[in-house]
């Protein structure tokens, strides 16, 4: 959220303190047990007085009634957990919320404090009102508009994010309202809430209440948030407490890469005494939340096709189980995501390949692609792994032992693609052709020389030449293992199925079975067919 105001905070990074950013948020990301709430604690302990912070231990908890007190006792119960303040020392008032020193493990039980200083604070203001309203009318003039307090601010929130449900404070009591399925008003009382609704009311009323121009420091704001509201909720606050500059500390990496417009830092790890911190870069090459996981895995970077559910993740995540396997969709994806990550400094210290399918690759885009990182498997896509004569071996010791079907399904494997061949090629000369065209340079030329390259270009594409090789290529691939390199077709595994009497997906099927005892031999059939640069 850009402005005009400069927000400043502290933080022990390259020996430096204190940072200023025109964001009013700052993440700190790091994975369990990195020191993060240490870290929060000892931003608070720089400044007690203007540093507020929210623990990650905190009770949801509170009555029927609201405690009614004055805005003075509220305040310093909220603030210092004591209602009474005679210690000037910022630190020493804040000793007793804290426990004497337990700033990461004590239990927050502020709810009942929290929803106090709400009513203290509307109460003021509406007292001030009325004062000056009388003083008006006994003046003979106009009276002002009815300023907003933190009630009405925390209702434009709710609606805003619960908007089926309507809350109240009547009475010094909170309570809900929701229509049922049948339009009838249903009311329960605030304290039989979901805890979503009950944190969501309490980190509300927190940053509502706090006094003007404090940071906040929040720790795990995701507690009990449904994905759905979580980066709206800390949207809406930040709307409202603009003079606040909020510090949120959390491992969830979609929470910190959706919540845009904030500073981010990674906390890396902490030694007892000092934290390794890095401050995260944007704009990249990779996706920021992607970004952020890889940083925090720690582990070797795999790129490969597909979603998280296709078989090249489930294959490859058991297989590279050493490897942090991250899904890409498409090849370009995987490419692009390879050479972003090798481009960037931050992850350095990290290996990362590239993975994909050989389709109709020739050798020569093979050995330039290797050259980036990005290898192929040694069969035209990741469904001919399931397909390989050593895996066959293995599913038919499982499923028929002493009846070997292997041969019968080879060849039943080559004669459909006997009978798909033309198509094939045609497929072959289609992705040739593409990749003689994607590598005319056009760039950065003027009018004429991109008309002269593009001439260039063409002239040395020739179809009929591409087409005989084609040709050559699949006319004399009659072997299996040469088939499995060429043949494309994701309908082949219906014949193992109708062979080993599989009723159902026969590669879920072998997933299925690297979960069995026969996990290492799948490996070691599937391997051969793997490039060695990626060591498993």
């Amino acid at each position: 959220m850009n402005n005009s105001k400069e927000y400043k905070y502290k933080l022990p990074l390259n020996g430096q303190t204190e940072y200023s950013t025109s964001n009013n948020s700052l993440i700190i990301i790091g994975a369990n047990g990195s020191g993060k709430s240490k870290l929060g604690a000892w931003i608070e302990q720089q400044d007690m007085e203007n540093v507020h912070r929210i623990g990650a231990q905190r009770s949801l908890n509170f009555g029927d009634f609201i405690e009614l007190k004055s805005r003075e006792q509220a305040e310093n119960s909220l603030l210092y957990g004591v209602d009474n303040i005679e210690n000037n020392n910022s630190y020493r008032k804040k000793l007793v919320r804290w426990d004497y020193g337990e700033f990461t493990t004590k239990l927050l039980n502020d709810y009942r404090d929290v929803l106090s200083l709400m009513i203290a604070i509307k109460n003021q203001i509406h007292d001030k009102y009325i004062k000056e309203c009388k003083e008006k009318e006994k003046n003979k003039q106009e009276y002002d508009k009815v300023p907003d307090t933190v009630i009405d601010k925390l209702i434009r929130i709710w609606n805003n994010i619960f908007p089926q449900r309507e809350i109240d404070f009547t009475d010094a009591k909170v309570t809900t309202k929701l229509k049922n399925a049948v339009g009838d008003i249903i009311s329960y009382k605030g304290k039989e809430m979901s805890d979503g609704e009950r944190v969501a009311l309490y980190l509300i009323a927190q940053c509502l209440c706090i006094p003007e121009n404090k940071t906040i420091i929040i720790d795990e704001p995701e507690i009990h948030l449904h994905r759905s509201i979580m980066n709206k909720l800390w949207t809406e606050i930040e709307k409202e407490r603009k003079d606040c500059f909020f510090i949120y500390i959390t491992h969830d990496t979609q929470f910190a890469a959706n919540h845009k417009n904030a500073d981010k830092v990674w906390v890396k790890e902490y030694d007892g005494e000092n934290w390794k911190i890095e401050k995260i870069e944007q704009n990249n090459g990779l996706p920021e939340q992607l970004l952020l996981d890889i940083m925090g895995s720690r582990k070797k970077v795999l790129f490969v096709e597909g979603t998280a559910e296709s078989y090249d993740t489930q294959l490859y995540s058991v297989i590279y189980k050493d490897y942090y396997v991250i899904p890409c969709g498409g090849c370009s994806s995987v490419i692009n995501f390879t050479k972003a990550m090798k481009d960037n400094a931050q992850l350095h210290h990290l290996e990362c390949y590239g993975l994909i399918d050989r389709d109709y690759r020739t050798e020569e885009e093979i050995e330039s692609l290797k050259a980036k990182g990005i290898y192929t498997i040694d069969v035209a896509e990741v469904e001919n792994l399931f397909l390989v004569e050593e895996l066959l071996l293995v599913i038919n010791d499982i499923l028929s032992p002493g009846d070997s079907k292997v041969e019968n399904i080879k060849n039943k494997i080559i004669e459909f693609y006997q009978s798909q061949k033309d198509t094939q090629i045609c497929k072959a000369i289609v992705a040739e052709l593409k990749h003689k065209l994607s590598t005319i340079d056009i760039n950065k030329k003027g009018k004429e020389q991109v008309k002269q390259a593009l001439k260039d270009g063409f002239r040395d594409i020739s179809f009929d030449s591409i087409k005989e090789e084609k040709q050559n290529i699949f006319d004399l691939s009659t072997e299996y293992k040469e088939v499995l390199k060429l043949f494309n077709q994701k309908r082949v595994s219906h014949i193992v199925m109708g062979n080993f009497g599989i009723k159902k997906d026969y590669e879920q099927f072998v997933i299925g079975q690297l979960q069995g005892d026969k996990s290492e031999n799948i490996i070691e059939a599937i391997k051969k067919y793997l490039p060695n640069e990626i060591k498993i």
